[in-house]
C-alpha cells in the first residue's frame, strides 16, 4: 500500500515547458547555434541537462550557460501554470494522509516563486529544489524522511525520474504530461504509465492505494467497447487531433461506452467532452478489433465503433485535457501526417488513400 508520494515538478505538477524551451533557446541563440524546434527539444532534452548542453555547445562553461538560462527563464515563468488534475491529485494524497515530497531540478528560487504563484507548497512536507542529478540525492530523501520503500513512490515524466526510483529502489509512475514521450518512458520501463495524475488518483481510488490490484484467480479480462469519430465541417475537412496516450500520433476524438448508453449517444457526448462539438449526420462506418496495440500507453483490447459525422456551422474547437492538438485537413493532408494505425484503416474505409501519398 502506498503511503509516501515524492513528485517530480516540471512536466507533471506543472507545464513550464513553453517556458523551459525558450529559455533553452535563448540559451542556443546566444551561443550562436540554431534555436530547436519543440519536437526538436522534447526527444533531444535529457536529464541531467548537463549533459543535453555539453551536447551541443561543449565550448561554453556551464556557470555561463545556467546563467544565460535563469535569466531568460525568470521573465518567462509567469506562462507556467499547473497540469490538469495536479491540485486535485493533492487534495486526494492529503485526505488520505499520505506523506509527499518534491524532487526536481528546478533551482530553488524558480521553484520558491512558481509553488508560491500556483499555491502547491502547503501540501509538501519537504521540499528538494535544484537537484541536477536526482539519482544522487534519492537515497539520501529516503532516509532522512525514513520512508519505506515498499510503500513509496516516485511520480515523473522522464527517463531520469524513473532511473532516479529505481536506484532508490522504490515503485515509478510514468505520466505522459511533460517532456519525455510515451517511447522513452517505455524504455525506462516504470512500474507504470499514466496518461495523466487523474487517472493515477483513480487507480489508487480504485485499487486502495496500491498500483496494481491483487490478482483473482480465475479472473478473466474482457474487450473495452469505444467509439470514435471522423468529423467533417462544412467544407469537408477532416479533424484529426494529436495525443500522448497514441504515442503522439494523430487520430480521431472518441472514447468508452458507458453502462446503459448507446453507442451514437456515447459518441455525441465523447465528441462534445473533447472538443466542444455537437454534430450531425452520424453514420456508422466499421467496428475494429484493436488487441494489444503498440502505439497506446498501455495493453488494451479495444472494439473500436468509428463512425463519420458532421460539425454543422461555424463551431469551435475545445480540447479538453485528452488531446494536444487539433487541425481541419483534406484527404491528401490527412495521409501526409503520422496517424495512429485504427485512424489509418477507418481513412482507408472512408476515403481511400490517394495515389503518391506515402505508405
Amino acid at each position: 500500500m502506498i503511503r509516501n508520494v515524492i513528485f517530480d515538478w516540471s512536466g507533471t505538477l506543472v507545464d513550464d515547458l513553453p517556458a523551459v524551451w525558450e529559455a533553452s533557446n535563448h540559451v542556443f541563440r546566444q551561443a550562436g547555434i540554431p534555436p530547436l524546434s519543440l519536437d526538436q527539444f522534447r526527444s533531444e532534452f535529457q536529464l541531467p541537462y548537463h549533459g543535453f548542453y555539453e551536447r551541443y555547445m561543449p565550448q561554453v562553461p556551464m556557470p555561463q550557460l545556467e546563467l544565460w538560462f535563469r535569466t531568460r527563464f525568470a521573465e518567462c515563468q509567469d506562462s507556467i501554470v499547473p497540469l490538469p488534475h495536479a491540485r486535485e491529485m493533492l487534495e486526494f494524497c492529503r485526505v488520505q494522509g499520505l506523506r509527499l515530497f518534491i524532487l526536481t531540478a528546478v533551482h530553488p528560487k524558480a521553484f520558491a516563486v512558481q509553488a508560491e504563484t500556483i499555491g502547491f507548497a502547503p501540501f509538501f512536507e519537504r521540499i528538494y529544489s535544484g537537484v541536477v542529478d536526482k539519482r544522487t540525492r534519492i537515497l539520501e530523501l529516503l532516509d532522512e524522511n525514513g520512508l519505506d520503500r515498499d510503500a513509496t513512490i516516485f511520480i515523473g515524466d522522464m527517463q531520469h525520474d524513473i532511473e532516479t526510483a529505481k536506484e532508490g529502489g522504490i515503485h515509478s509512475v510514468g505520466v505522459l504530461t511533460g517532456y519525455n514521450s510515451l517511447e522513452y518512458l517505455r524504455q525506462a520501463a516504470p512500474d507504470l504509465i499514466v496518461e495523466h495524475l487523474g487517472e493515477l488518483r483513480q487507480i489508487l481510488q480504485r485499487q486502495g492505494l496500491r498500483l496494481h490490484p491483487p490478482a483473482e484467480p480465475g479472473q478473466k479480462r474482457h474487450p473495452i467497447p469505444t467509439v470514435g469519430g471522423l468529423v467533417f465541417n462544412d467544407a469537408g475537412k477532416m479533424l484529426l487531433v494529436r495525443t500522448n496516450k497514441w504515442s503522439n500520433l494523430w487520430g480521431i476524438p472518441g472514447g468508452k461506452i458507458d453502462w446503459g448508453e448507446s453507442s451514437e449517444d456515447a459518441l455525441r457526448r465523447e465528441l462534445l467532452e473533447e472538443t466542444g462539438l455537437n454534430v450531425a449526420d452520424v453514420r456508422f462506418v466499421v467496428v475494429q478489433d484493436t488487441i494489444h496495440p503498440p502505439e497506446f500507453y498501455r495493453d488494451a483490447h479495444f472494439l473500436l465503433l468509428n463512425y463519420i459525422c458532421r460539425a454543422p456551422g461555424h463551431q469551435e474547437v475545445r480540447l479538453n485535457a485528452e488531446a494536444q492538438e487539433f487541425r481541419w485537413v483534406d484527404t491528401s493532408e490527412a495521409w501526409l501526417l503520422p496517424l495512429n494505425t485504427p485512424t489509418r484503416v477507418l481513412l482507408e474505409a472512408v476515403k481511400p488513400r490517394p495515389e503518391g501519398t506515402p505508405s
